[in-house]
């Protein structure tokens, strides 16, 4: 009421009328979120449901994978009882589930506690897939917008045709092939990864090799959707306007091309981080890097369900994590703009 009497008085609006919208647009983000987070939750329990089932009809089972030659069956029996394998699997994934909220990922199949088996083996997977995460951002987002300096040009249609070879590539062939020729062929860096006593690489150096077999892919791939958001943007008429005023392409691009495409390139770099994560399962396995690649490798051969599910409850709450700061960023700017 008082907004509309300041209004019709000619007044400016009270500090009441100006912070009831902001404050209605913040409520709207945080049911957003909250429902969004809802959303993958469930979501996420689903998958979890589906890796328990997945592994239980693998052949043979924890307590057989992991026997010593010799035992009889008396043992295998022992076993099995005190992992709980011989128990309902609906049963298992609920206890399972029930110490999630509290960070319980259960006890893998050799007796370990699995929250401190994946203490280290996780960081490192995410130093390796952030890093290459960035870097694919930063280089997406520099090539498309050179190549968009040029439409149609030689280096447009260069940028194009190399981005779109380079992403039909497998990791663990680019893996392969950097092997080849900067360890091999040239002895640059190392080829495989050792570690301290605190299970962290040795060197730096050996963060290149994995890192680079992750970016490769990805930027050929955001670098396709970075030169087509350009594109749209540059359609746009305030676009249009800005080049008939004679301002210079690269002020054009900067000012008025890029913060319009931002929202779509930030969705589909934050798409990549769950393709980072599943790709360094390959890459880690080639490069024998400590991260979780090499514990779900062996998790998977000795049929051990929590290990498994714990690394598919973190890596999923990882790309939750990056996937929601993306529809933040998307919505600041988009706002931004109106």
């Amino acid at each position: 009421m008082a907004g509309q009497l300041s209004t019709e008085t000619g007044a400016l609006p009270t500090v009441s009328a100006v912070a009831a919208p902001r404050g209605g647009r913040a409520w709207a983000v945080v049911a957003r979120v909250g429902l969004v987070l809802l959303r993958r939750a469930l979501l996420l329990a689903a998958l979890l449901a589906v890796v328990f089932a997945g592994v239980e009809l693998l052949p043979g089972d924890a307590a057989s994978a992991t026997s010593e030659r010799g035992e009889s069956a008396a043992d295998l029996a022992a076993r099995r009882h005190g992992l709980g394998l011989d128990r309902p699997v609906l049963e298992r994934f609920w206890d399972w589930m029930s110490g999630l909220p509290t960070g319980d990922l259960g006890t893998s199949a050799h007796g370990q506690p699995v929250t401190g088996l994946l203490t280290t083996a996780f960081p490192n997977t995410l130093v390796l897939s952030g890093t290459a995460l960035l870097l694919t951002a930063v280089l997406s987002v520099t090539l498309a917008s050179w190549a968009a300096l040029r439409p149609e040009g030689l280096l447009d249609r260069t940028v194009t045709s190399l981005s779109t070879a380079v992403f039909a590539v497998p990791e663990f062939v680019v893996a392969v092939a950097l092997v080849l020729v900067l360890s091999l062929w040239t002895g640059w860096l190392p080829a495989v990864t050792l570690t301290d006593s605190d299970g962290t690489p040795a060197s730096w150096t050996m963060l290149i090799l994995p890192t680079l077999a992750l970016t490769v892919p990805q930027t050929g791939w955001n670098t396709r959707i970075a030169r087509a958001a350009l594109a749209d943007e540059a359609r746009a008429p305030y676009v249009e306007a800005a080049v008939l005023d004679g301002l210079p392409p690269g002020r054009v691009l900067l000012r008025h091309v890029l913060p319009g495409a931002l929202p779509t390139i930030a969705t589909g770099i934050a798409t990549s981080s769950g393709v980072l994560l599943g790709g360094a399962v390959a890459v880690e396995t080639v490069f024998n890097y400590p991260g979780i690649g090499v514990v779900l490798s062996s998790a998977v051969a000795d049929r051990d369900t929590p290990v498994i599910a714990g690394v598919t409850a973190l890596a999923g709450a990882a790309i939750t994590v990056v996937l929601l700061g993306a529809d933040l960023v998307r919505d600041r700017l988009t706002a931004g703009g109106r």
